[in-house]
């Protein structure tokens, strides 16, 4: 099968959190027999910052303007089996027309459901989706699950619509070395958002001051210069995907925060959840509707509504935190590998009980 996708970016994961997840998916799908096209407009903030040239299992096709590639992409949807257009994708309304004029499936994948049924309700314009909503495709995948769902249906008037939700790659996301001396009691790996800022100073900031002999860590990109640092936070820039089971390691435990429209959708593991799962750290959490499907509060993760709730976490001994950490990477490798996100995705494309995948969906479907 070859699916042809016009997405944010994989070439970068510097801000986004679509790159590694594409980067994944990509290879285990390629593993799978199938062959992934990817479009991805090269503008400067990913290109300063690229991190991956060439994707496996696939074709990158980095593209100055529309204009220049629009040949191209043709002729790449001429024999695709499937086309997708994702949320963010700086060129979504030229890649729409040409995917729905393209003989493939047509499939829409929003990684950001929350935030684009938020805008919605504000009244803001969602750049990536065209005057006639979600209507056209014949699939529309959710990174979310839960309520996402039927929004998309009732506001975006999407007809199939089924969750494809983040994963890890356990070939990647391992547990690494433990660092000699004495390791940082809780770190934060995520692009800062201000929307997780309120929930970052009470289960980071407010800790990290109420234990000022501790030391914790932040990484991730985009903190502004006026960001409440204290003595014992320690900072690194954009930690690139093959050092985060490195960063993992540094720490007894890792914190997760979810972006305030996502956890208020639920249903809304990220990527980042799955990996540092794999790395066998153990993780404390927000909560958030569904999350208890992902992991088993006080088993595999710990859940923290308050300051106090992360102390806590933080004043649990090493066995019992390593024992939380070995159980959620064993239901990470499990049921939460890119391995089998795309078998899922392939069972959605394809449809269930379709045999050929040599032969485009549509075609199946007419048959």
């Amino acid at each position: 099968m070859k699916l042809v996708v016009f997405g944010l970016s994989v070439s970068s994961s510097w801000g986004n959190g679509h790159a590694v997840l594409w980067r994944a998916l990509i290879r285990a799908f390629a593993a799978q027999g199938h062959w992934t096209v990817f479009f991805e407009h090269d503008v400067p903030y990913y290109a300063h910052n690229r991190d991956l040239i060439e994707i496996e299992g696939g074709r990158l096709v980095l593209y100055p303007g529309w204009d220049e590639i629009a040949a191209e992409a043709r002729r790449e949807l001429a024999d695709a089996d499937a086309a997708m257009v994702t949320s963010y994708c700086p060129d979504a309304l030229a890649s729409t027309r040409l995917v729905l004029d393209s003989p493939g499936l047509h499939v829409f994948y929003d990684l950001d459901s929350p935030v684009t049924l938020a805008r919605l309700a504000a009244g803001e314009r969602v750049d990536y989706i065209g005057p006639q909503g979600l209507a056209p495709f014949d699939l529309v995948l959710s990174y979310t699950g839960g309520g996402a769902m039927t929004a998309l249906r009732e506001q975006l008037g999407a007809r199939r619509v089924a969750p494809l939700y983040g994963s890890v790659d356990p070939e990647r996301y391992r547990p690494a070395p433990v660092p000699a001396g004495d390791r940082a009691a809780l770190s934060y790996l995520g692009t800062y958002a201000a929307d997780r800022q309120q929930a970052l100073q009470r289960l980071f900031l407010d800790p990290a001051r109420l234990r000022p002999k501790q030391r914790f860590v932040i990484g991730g990109a985009q903190y502004p210069p006026d960001f409440p640092w204290r003595a014992n936070i320690f900072f690194e820039r954009h930690v690139m995907p093959p050092e985060h089971p490195r960063f993992y390691a540094a720490a007894r435990s890792t914190l997760n925060i979810t972006r305030a429209a996502m956890a208020a959708s639920g249903w809304c593991p990220s990527g980042r959840l799955f990996e540092a799962a794999a790395c066998a750290v153990p993780v404390v959490s927000d909560w958030w509707p569904g999350l208890d499907e992902f992991f088993v509060p006080g088993q595999e993760i710990l859940v923290a509504h308050t300051t106090a709730d992360v102390l806590a976490a933080l004043d649990r001994d090493d066995a019992e935190l390593a024992r939380i950490g070995a159980a959620a990477r064993e239901r990470a490798l499990s049921e939460h590998t890119a391995e089998r996100r795309a078998a899922e995705l392939a069972s959605l494309l394809f449809g269930a009980g379709a045999e050929s995948p040599d032969l485009p969906r549509r075609q199946q479907l007419e048959a």
